[in-house]
C-alpha cells in the first residue's frame, strides 16, 4: 500500500493569450474546473495503475458526498480525510499561456489545520504539497518515504527543509524547485543530490535527470500532442512510485513517470486521461522497449 500525504482540491484551469506584466491585465479565454490536489493526483494515478494507495488529506464540509468524493471511491482509494466542517475544500487557480508558461493561486482553506494535527507512522508515503510541519513529521515516523516539495517550497523554514530531507530516500522536484533548495540550504546542486539515496529532476518538455549511486542519468519526455502541461509532474510521481513499488529498477522507474506523464498533457485536466497499467505499457515498449518482464 502506498498512502500519499497532501492536498486533495478542486483545480479551476484558465487558459489566458499571456500571463499579464504588474499593474497590467488579461482576458480569459477557456474556464474549465476540474478535480485536482498534487496529492490526490498521484493518488489517482497509482489507483489508476493498479497500485493499492491510501490518499491523507483535509477536506472542508463541502467535500463529503461530492462527486470528487464519489470519484475517489469509485477507484478503490482509502480516504484517510480529516473534515474541516467550517473550511472549503482548498481550490487551485491556474493560468495558462499560449506557451504553456503557468501560474497558480493555491486557497488552502481546510488544509491550514494540519499543522495541528498528529502524524501517522507509515510503511511506504509520499509526500506532496501539504503542511511543511505535518510533513516533517510525518517523514521522521515513516520506514520509507519519497518528498515532493512543489509550489509549498516557499513556505519551508530551511530548518523545516533540513530535516525533511535528512528523513527521505526519494526526492522530486522541477530544476527551479531544485534551485531554489539550494539556495537556501546554501549547497550547490551535486552536494543535495548525494545526500539523498534517489532524486529526480524534471525539467518539462526538456525530460527529467536521475540521480542515484553517485551518477546522472537523462530520460527524454515521451514525444505526444499536447494540450495543457497541468498535472504531469503528478502523473510522472505516480507513474514512477508504482514502477518502484513494483521492484522496478529506478531507471525505469523514470521511464514509466515519464510515459505516464505523456497521457496526462493529452488531454485538460489532471486526472481525466490517466493510463491503466496495460494502456501505460503498450506506449512504453514503443518508446523504451520491454520493461525488465513487467507485464502485469
Amino acid at each position: 500500500m502506498i498512502s500519499v500525504v497532501g492536498h486533495t482540491a478542486i483545480d479551476h484551469l484558465f487558459r489566458v493569450p499571456s500571463l499579464p506584466k504588474r499593474h497590467t491585465s488579461t482576458y480569459i479565454t477557456d474556464h474549465k474546473v476540474y478535480f485536482g490536489g498534487g496529492a490526490a493526483n498521484i493518488a489517482v494515478g497509482i489507483a489508476t495503475l493498479g497500485e493499492p494507495c491510501t490518499l491523507i488529506s483535509a477536506v472542508g464540509g463541502d467535500f463529503p458526498g461530492s462527486d470528487y468524493d464519489r470519484w475517489l471511491r469509485s477507484l478503490g482509494i482509502v480516504q484517510d480525510f480529516l473534515v474541516v466542517e467550517d473550511a472549503v475544500t482548498p481550490t487551485a487557480y491556474i493560468f495558462t499561456d499560449e506557451s504553456n508558461d503557468q501560474v497558480t493561486y493555491f486557497e488552502w482553506g481546510a488544509s491550514a489545520v494540519r499543522t495541528r494535527t498528529e502524524a501517522p507512522a507509515l510503511d511506504f508515503v509520499h509526500m506532496a504539497t501539504a503542511d511543511p510541519d505535518f510533513n516533517v513529521r510525518v517523514a521522521a515516523k515513516s520506514r520509507f518515504a519519497s518528498f515532493d516539495p512543489g509550489q509549498d517550497l516557499l513556505r519551508y523554514s530551511r530548518e523545516q527543509l533540513e530535516s525533511i530531507l535528512g528523513d527521505i530516500d526519494i526526492l522530486f522536484a522541477n530544476n527551479h524547485e531544485m534551485d531554489r533548495m539550494c539556495g537556501m540550504l546554501g549547497k550547490r546542486r551535486d552536494e543535495l543530490v548525494a545526500d539523498i539515496p534517489i532524486v529526480v529532476m524534471t525539467m518539462g518538455s526538456e525530460g527529467s535527470v536521475l540521480y542515484t549511486d553517485g551518477r546522472d542519468r537523462f530520460v527524454p519526455v515521451v514525444e505526444v500532442d499536447a494540450v495543457d502541461p497541468t498535472g504531469a509532474g503528478d502523473g510522472y510521481r505516480a507513474g514512477f512510485l508504482t514502477a518502484f513499488r513494483r521492484g522496478c529498477d529506478p531507471l525505469d522507474c523514470c521511464r514509466v513517470g515519464a510515459v505516464t506523464a505523456s497521457f496526462v498533457v493529452e488531454k485538460m485536466g489532471t486526472q481525466t486521461n490517466l493510463p491503466d497499467w496495460g494502456r501505460m505499457l503498450d506506449r512504453y515498449r514503443k518508446v523504451f522497449g520491454d520493461l525488465g518482464g513487467m507485464e502485469a
